[in-house]
């Protein structure tokens, strides 16, 4: 029996929380957002079509993801992440113990907003029959490289050959989801 939307997206939170949780990803996937304007959410739920739902996105589909969650990213949750980011250094009265906690209620929205992109981006999933065989690491690799190479084009540079470690660091904590 097909999972529920809902069930959906529930596992793609949980598999999204659980993946970033893992030692030296959340680094990882920071480094592809600063130094690639990588979309984390939007990674990590590509990132669950590969390894629990065994459906490897194209090039296209994932173009179409990013088209579906860009307004959202850019109008809700970018502003969101650049108040929160900002509090760290100020204006005046931030960054003291009296901004931190107006701060941490940010990151709680930040992160209110983050679940309703990943509830917009797992709606979009492709609905196909799965791989018949678990996705192997490199086919994984070519989906997760193909995200970034949506961002790094967006943004007009030349792929960083420093970023396909932080691809490999993911990969690796995605082979132990693998279903």
């Amino acid at each position: 029996m097909k999972p529920s939307l809902s069930e959906l997206e529930a596992d793609s939170w949980v598999f999204a929380l659980d993946i970033y949780a893992r030692r030296d990803i959340a680094d990882a996937c920071l480094s592809l957002q600063n130094r690639a304007g990588v979309d984390v959410m939007m990674l990590l739920v590509i990132a669950f079509a590969a390894a629990r739902l065994r459906i490897l996105l194209t090039p296209a589909e994932v173009g179409e993801l990013d088209q579906a969650c860009r307004p959202w990213r850019e109008q809700i949750v970018w502003p969101l992440r650049s108040i929160r980011s900002g509090l760290e250094s100020g204006p005046p009265p931030a960054p003291s113990s009296e901004t931190e906690q107006f701060r941490s209620n940010i990151k709680t929205v930040e992160l209110a907003a983050e679940r309703l992109q990943n509830i917009l981006l797992t709606e979009r999933l492709p609905r196909r029959t799965p791989k018949a065989d678990p996705v192997t690491a490199e086919e994984v690799r070519t989906v997760l490289g193909c995200v970034v190479t949506l961002f790094v084009d967006k943004r007009g540079k030349e792929p960083d050959a420093d970023l396909i470690p932080l691809i490999d660091k993911i990969v690796d904590a995605l082979m132990h989801q693998v279903r």
